[in-house]
């Protein structure tokens, strides 16, 4: 059977973390990008659904190919990462700046392959600005301005609102990195990250690297929204609500639970992550 237990589930999670702490800079970046861009892709790939059947259900049953592809692939996401190098620094074995090295790098990596393709896409769809928004450029137009003017004119509760939204989000992101590794056959890590994923993006929760893309494509395309409505609306209070869900309800939870030390198994011998990271 290829299926693994919880326990060996969270101590390969822990593992990933500290693998994933010790990449280079060029690494982050790299595989960063290619998940930014990969995400794009997925989120127009599920807008084009939606628009083209009329029927948004649709467009959340396709939309986790794209982090089916950067699971199996072992990219860089920094949502993800979240919750994966969260539960390595619980464990003692990643230190706090090797973690926040990752997630900054990754953050960076994911902004730019979203931002590169978000460009591409709408040079497509406009044809170079040279035809008015329509079918799915238009929707992209919408989504955008509803992820941030939308919360800018609740004020206080629309802040409120992205956070939470952005928490809920993480939660089931992190929980498909989970559940990929609960599986040691490409099946069964396929199916295992699509349920909740599928679960985050049926219901409208807020992805940091969705919006890295869907924003600044609607705002290429004539979106109403600006620089500052984008961040501070919308980027900034996701990422922190995506970090505080995918630690929150993922990290502190299989740590608690699931940590091998806590079942009384000795210590892993591998030494926490610090210096040879920041000899790099």
């Amino acid at each position: 059977m290829d299926y693994v237990k919880p326990a060996e589930m969270a101590a390969a999670m822990s593992d990933s973390g500290v693998q994933r702490a010790q990449l280079s800079i060029t690494d982050m970046l790299v595989r960063g990008m290619m998940s930014g861009a990969i995400l794009g892709i997925a989120t127009s790939l599920a807008i084009t659904g939606s628009v083209q059947t009329g029927v948004p259900f649709v467009g959340a049953l396709v939309f986790p190919v794209g982090f089916v592809m950067i699971v199996c692939l072992g990219l860089e996401l920094c949502t993800g990462n979240f919750g994966i190098l969260g539960l390595s620094f619980l464990d003692g074995r990643v230190g706090f700046a090797p973690m926040m090295r990752n997630f900054a790098w990754g953050f960076v990596g994911n902004l730019l392959g979203s931002v590169l393709y978000a460009l591409l896409l709408v040079i497509a769809l406009s044809n170079a600005w040279h035809t008015p928004p329509a079918g799915v450029a238009q929707k992209i137009i919408d989504i955008a301005s509803a992820k941030t003017i939308a919360y800018e004119a609740l004020g206080s509760a629309g802040m409120l609102t992205v956070f939470v939204k952005a928490m809920l989000c993480n939660w089931m992101v992190c929980l498909g990195v989970t559940m990929a590794m609960m599986s040691t056959s490409t099946f069964g890590k396929i199916l295992g990250a699509w349920l909740p994923v599928f679960l985050f993006f049926a219901q409208g929760f807020e992805h940091a690297v969705v919006n890295m893309f869907v924003i600044p494509a609607g705002m290429m395309l004539g979106a109403p929204v600006s620089f500052e409505q984008w961040w501070v609306w919308n980027q900034i209070p996701v990422t922190l609500g995506n970090f505080v869900g995918g630690v929150l309800f993922i990290s502190v939870a299989w740590y608690l639970t699931y940590r091998p030390r806590a079942q009384g198994e000795p210590a892993r011998t591998q030494a926490p992550v610090g210096a040879a990271v920041r000899a790099r």
